[in-house]
């Protein structure tokens, strides 16, 4: 919650005046059970909605820590999820807002009607493989209030392919692009070179032998020529939907 949805929830008497105190206080964390200590205002001061990762926790915990964080606000997400993680959420969340991605182990709790579309962005991948972690970083973005245009299988293989899609995207007005790939890393270094927005370049462990986990991809995205893109870790499509979504709501504040 940021401060604005707090003062909307205390006016409607969602929450009492202790609450609401705890709420607005910079250093509000509260204690979930033996394992978790969950600071309650790290999405007002981030503007990224509470990401839990859910590898090497077990359903119990990660039902545990959705359950507490759900009591102030209606989105979050776990990353690196089970089947078994979804089976226990199953039990404290109502299906209808629960979301399994399996491909991209994700999972997306949302209990908005309506999650508002202020931004907009746009996906590419360079190949089919790299759709997984592409769907992480979209559904990141959408949470947080972004339309999401995507393109997948358009690499630098098939040169002419990612041309048309790019130009579409343009022409929409998207203000970043997340673009995701794998085997040598060159899709994100072309496009940066084609375009006058920011481009997050997302390495992807894909590839034959030597550097086949995704250190190819990424030592030569980081070795790119082209200045406008930046990148983060192997297989991160959550910090390059997060990021490419804050810079297009900022954009929003402006137009």
């Amino acid at each position: 919650m940021n401060v604005r949805d707090v003062l909307e929830a205390y006016r409607q008497g969602h929450i009492d005046l202790q609450r609401a105190e705890q709420l607005l206080r910079m250093d509000y964390l509260e204690r979930v059970g033996k394992h978790t200590l969950f600071d309650h205002a790290r999405e007002s001061r981030r503007g990224i909605p509470e990401i839990i990762w859910g590898e090497n926790k077990t359903p119990a915990m990660v039902s545990e820590i959705v359950s507490t964080v759900l009591k102030d606000r209606d989105a979050v997400l776990v990353s690196r999820a089970t089947p078994e993680h979804y089976r226990a959420l199953q039990e404290v969340v109502d299906r209808e807002h629960l979301r399994y991605l399996e491909g991209s182990r994700l999972l997306v709790i949302d209990r908005r009607a309506r999650p508002p579309r202020r931004g907009r962005i746009g996906v590419l991948t360079a190949g089919s493989s790299d759709i997984a972690v592409a769907e992480e970083a979209k559904a990141v973005a959408e949470v947080m209030g972004c339309e999401v245009l995507t393109e997948y299988d358009v690499g630098v293989a098939a040169f002419h392919r990612f041309m048309e899609p790019l130009s579409r995207m343009l022409g929409q007005g998207v203000d970043a692009l997340v673009v995701v790939a794998g085997m040598e890393g060159a899709l994100p270094t072309v496009i940066s070179g084609l375009t006058d927005i920011p481009v997050i370049g997302v390495p992807t462990s894909v590839g034959y032998g030597y550097g086949g986990k995704g250190e190819a991809a990424l030592m030569g995205m980081l070795q790119t020529c082209s200045p406008g893109l930046v990148v983060v870790n192997i297989d991160n499509g959550i910090a390059a939907g997060a990021t490419a979504a804050l810079i297009s709501l900022r954009c929003g504040r402006y137009r």
